[in-house]
């Protein structure tokens, strides 16, 4: 495992997760219960879902639309309708004024030449006038109109009877009076724009009632469009949200949870997909365990052949060894016990996968642990000429003793491992607020940038690999942090002004929980 010279904060929150409050587990069931009965009703495919979504939210807008085009097509008829009143009430007034003006010039030039056969003028014209006020009081007309209609009906008849009188007595003077027509023709061509006003106001009316409606319209569908789309995207991102949950929890090697998805056929099928793959990885993880278990047993039995007959021959049992012979030994032994370490990583990260790490707490103190550390890598160590400065208080740490070495043994290893021939690693120990802060600085060159973030992932091999030296497994720093989060701690790589890298272990000194 390769070293650096940033900061990494690990996330160490193992406290037991706050149980949900009742009432909103009761909120809970409500709202799945609600999208269940819902669901039933609404396209059984993702894609329908989407199209049925979009056409309920535009379904109130269509409507309002139409409600807009019926009012604007509504007022568009009153209008042609009012104008063409207008122009026939107009029109039917010009009629009746001219037809009263030809009235009188016929009876006053027959009057004048004295010639009552010029009369029969009047009445030709006296027929197209009854006429006219026939088809204007067909006309949707106002009181007033109505009465000045009726005056002038009145009018026309008295002059019609006077007319006639002279026309069968042919008197040799004689006048009529047509100005009670004539003023009575043209009151009610001046009261021609009354009907017109009306009209326009009903219209005026009937546009602020559209604007209204449609104001409200808008009001009432603002929330209801709202409220169906916050309605559809609970339909639509529940099982999203669900389907994230599980690639989540797949990703960080929890396979125990089926999955089940709620939500529209096919994400359904979705759903199954992932459970037969989580299902399928976590066969493959249990036969990843149980051959990483396998072949570490299986190595250890003649690695511990091999440890028993090298220190046999280091101690002379086979007689005395020259010098050749003692180091060719000493290196057996070396790789050995670097072997041994391998397997029991191996065999540390399976128990670690398998959920099965048990803390078995017992007060060790902490400088004879951290000595016995040190002389277990006498021989790393001289091989490098490596120069330790161990400072540490003289206190006690509850823990679990052989877990704890394990951790301190991999931070040295890997001190070791990075620091140049002849070279420093100081290891320090502090007390503060109850709990122990345990730095191992080595004097190496320090890690690549790209490789902090993952520099505590399992198999990982950094960039910059240690010189004359062969290459780990990538289990150490894992295995180390894992521990320490069980014991309720963290272990971070830290700033060091000097050269190296700086690990800091730090441990809750008294603990009788596991976290």
């Amino acid at each position: 495992m390769q070293q650096c010279n940033g900061r990494i904060r690990i996330r160490t929150d193992c406290a037991p997760k706050h149980m949900d409050h009742p009432q909103t587990r009761s909120g809970n069931r409500l709202t799945s219960i609600l999208v269940r009965k819902l669901s039933a009703w609404l396209p059984q495919s993702f894609s329908g879902l989407i199209l049925a979504g979009f056409l309920l939210v535009s379904l109130p807008l269509m409507l309002s639309l139409m409600y807009s085009a019926a009012s604007i097509n509504k007022l568009a008829q009153q209008n042609r309708q009012v104008v063409y009143k207008a122009e026939q009430i107009a029109h039917f007034s010009r009629l009746l004024v001219d037809g009263a003006a030809s009235m009188e010039h016929n009876v006053k030039l027959a009057s004048i030449l004295a010639d009552d056969s010029l009369l029969k003028n009047y009445f030709h014209n006296h027929n197209r006038f009854r006429n006219t006020l026939t088809d204007l009081g067909a006309l949707p007309l106002t009181p007033e109109q109505v009465r000045l209609l009726q005056t002038i009906d009145a009018a026309d008849i008295t002059i019609f009877q006077n007319v006639q009188t002279i026309s069968q007595n042919h008197p040799a003077h004689w006048y009529v009076d047509f100005s009670p027509l004539m003023d009575a023709t043209q009151n009610f061509m001046n009261h021609g724009d009354v009907p017109i006003e009306r009209e326009v106001s009903a219209m005026q009316d009937m546009a602020d009632q559209a604007s209204r409606v449609i104001l409200g319209l808008l009001i009432g569908l603002i929330p209801l469009v709202l409220l169906i789309v916050f309605g559809f995207s609970i339909l639509i991102a529940r099982p999203m949200r669900q389907i994230d949950k599980v690639i989540r929890a797949m990703g960080n090697g929890n396979f125990s949870s089926p999955v089940s998805i709620e939500g529209p056929r096919d994400l359904q099928q979705l759903g199954d997909r992932l459970d037969w793959m989580r299902l399928r990885l976590q066969e493959i993880e249990e036969q990843k365990s149980t051959f990483l278990q396998h072949v570490s047993h299986e190595l250890k039995t003649p690695l511990t052949s091999i440890r028993e007959g090298t220190n046999l021959l280091s101690e002379g049992i086979a007689g005395e060894l020259n010098a050749k012979q003692t180091e060719i030994v000493r290196i057996l032994a070396s790789n050995s016990m670097q072997l041994q370490k391998r397997i029991e990583d191996l065999l540390n990260f399976s128990a670690l996968q398998s959920g099965k790490v048990v803390l078995v707490r017992q007060k060790v103190a902490l400088t004879s642990l951290l000595e016995r550390v040190v002389h277990e890598q006498y021989l790393a160590i001289a091989a490098k000429s490596l120069h330790i400065e161990l400072t540490c208080p003289d206190i006690s740490i509850r823990c679990d003793e052989q877990k704890f070495r394990t951790i301190v043994d991999n931070l040295l290893s890997n001190a070791i491992k990075y620091s140049p021939a002849g070279g420093t690693i100081r290891i320090r120990a502090t007390e503060s607020d109850g709990r122990l802060e345990l730095d191992v600085i080595d004097s190496g060159p320090g890690i690549d940038g790209l490789d902090k973030e993952k520099i505590f992932e399992a198999f990982y091999q950094g960039r910059k690999a240690p010189q004359s030296h062969i290459r780990g497994t990538g289990l150490g720093l894992s295995i180390a942090r894992e521990y320490a989060l069980v014991h309720g701690g963290t272990l971070e790589l830290t700033d060091n002004d000097a050269e190296g890298t700086c690990f800091r272990l730090t441990l809750p000194l008294d603990s009788t929980e596991t976290p």
